[in-house]
């Protein structure tokens, strides 16, 4: 099988937690036709083949990005204006996904950046917590304990599942410093990985850094471009 067939069967087969606390919940657009169709098509046109990637690991989606369209760090209108996918999807705006992008572009648009590299997280689907004032609102895996422990085995399996399809396992990039406590902690228990290098997450960077960001580019630039064998 190749590394799209594996993926898209994994997607496909998610479900949403039913252990969560009161309160959070996950969102899974992957049941939806025409997330499916995206995901059929992005990964048979950037990964139908059985070549190891780089694997980029973030937190959980948000709800903006994965959290509509299935593909990590990917809103509707990037996924048509970056990975040439038309799609049916409300446009949706993501600091993150404006990031990742510029990395993208910088290593030559999507065909080259996806044959080397794969985006995900390491729990798979986007999480909302219930505000009283504003609605749902992004939530991290990793901002209540109850959480973080309700989803343990779930994060651990879906990182197991997802290194099947086709993982380099002999580094991992981690987006997130509070996110490498949890993914070192998983590579401990595990030994997924033979290394973990962290970069600061692309949200961070455009929230609180963003008169650096030339900085950060080059950050990840120069950290993904020596993984590239």
């Amino acid at each position: 099988m190749s590394f799209a067939q594996r993926a898209i069967s994994f997607y496909e087969r998610l479900s949403e937690p039913t252990n969560l606390p009161p309160g959070v919940s996950a969102l899974n657009p992957h049941r939806t036709p025409e997330v499916q169709r995206i995901g059929r098509e992005f990964y048979g046109k950037f990964f139908n083949d059985e070549h190891p990637r780089v694997y980029v690991l973030g937190i959980n989606p948000g709800r903006f990005g994965a959290g509509v369209t299935g593909i990590s760090f990917t809103t509707p209108q990037n996924l048509q204006r970056y990975c040439g996918i038309d799609n049916n999807l409300p446009p949706t705006s993501e600091l993150s996904s404006r990031f990742i992008y510029q990395i993208v572009e910088a290593f030559g648009g999507a065909s080259s950046f996806y044959s080397h590299f794969f985006l995900s997280a390491l729990y798979p689907l986007a999480l909302v917590k219930d505000n009283r004032n504003a609605g749902p609102v992004n939530y991290n895996f990793y901002d209540d304990r109850a959480t973080t422990e309700a989803l343990w085995p779930a994060i651990t399996d879906s990182v197991r599942q997802q290194l099947q399809f086709g993982a380099r396992r002999d580094v991992v990039i981690c987006l997130g410093r509070k996110n490498e406590q949890f993914l070192k902690r998983l590579n401990a228990e595990n030994s997924f990985f033979e290394r973990v290098l962290t970069l600061d997450h692309p949200r961070y960077i455009l929230q609180y850094k963003s008169k650096a960001i030339d900085s950060y580019i080059n950050q990840y630039i120069s950290t993904l471009g020596d993984q590239i064998k």
